[in-house]
């Protein structure tokens, strides 16, 4: 397992109805592959990289991880 360093951007996510809402998006380090959660909080952030735990697409089994939350 390795640790992996992860990009946290906050923008205006769409919803199922066309509306937007303020969300996050974090990006892995390694291969650029994005994960999207509603809300800003810290809550959702911990969300993305679980997200991204669980969807790599090269099958890894990494920690991802933000400076901030360290």
């Amino acid at each position: 397992m390795v640790r992996v360093l992860c990009e946290v951007e906050e923008d205006e996510l769409e919803t199922d109805d066309g509306g937007s809402i303020p969300g996050v998006i974090v990006a892995c380090s390694r291969c650029g592959t994005t994960t999207e959660s509603y809300g800003t909080s810290e809550a959702s952030i911990k969300r993305c990289l679980a997200l991204m735990r669980e969807n790599c697409p090269e099958g890894e089994r990494n920690w991802y991880f933000v400076e901030d939350m360290e």
